[in-house]
């Protein structure tokens, strides 16, 4: 029984995932779009959106927790120069999966992780009294 163990095996030893990743990762970073398999895109996700947020933290041992992952000295650059202050404001959710059709040899379900570029609109908490208000004024209005 696999009680408590996280995340896909995606077929592979442990360390031969652990580089299929990295590789996946340093390449996203790149080109900031890649297309592979759904549950592919699904753990890089998790490692991507990391890797983000300790470029938004931006201080030395972030940096160095990052290559501890991305080996490639441009990638960690372009992450925490470019990447990482577009998503300032974004609490999470960095990344989007957009599933495509099968694969033709293998019948595989494919996929296209991108990085997200529209800006991110905090919603505005309304005050109790506010809500309130309208709920009554929806009362109202229904009765009359």
């Amino acid at each position: 029984m696999r009680h408590n163990k996280s995340g896909r095996r995606l077929g592979r030893k442990p360390d031969h995932r652990q580089h299929m990743m990295q590789n996946m990762v340093i390449s996203f970073f790149e080109n900031e779009r890649i297309t592979t398999t759904v549950t592919r895109a699904k753990e890089l996700r998790k490692l991507a959106e990391k890797m983000i947020t300790f470029g938004k933290r931006g201080d030395l041992h972030a940096r160095r927790q990052v290559l501890r992952v991305i080996n490639d000295q441009k990638v960690v650059a372009k992450l925490f120069e470019m990447i990482s202050p577009r998503y300032a404001d974004r609490p999470g959710g960095y990344t989007r999966i957009i599933r495509l059709e099968n694969r033709q040899g293998d019948n595989a379900p494919m996929a296209i992780i991108e990085l997200v570029e529209e800006g991110f609109v905090a919603k505005q908490k309304s005050d109790e009294t506010n809500s309130a208000d309208a709920g009554a004024e929806l009362a109202d209005a229904a009765t009359a």
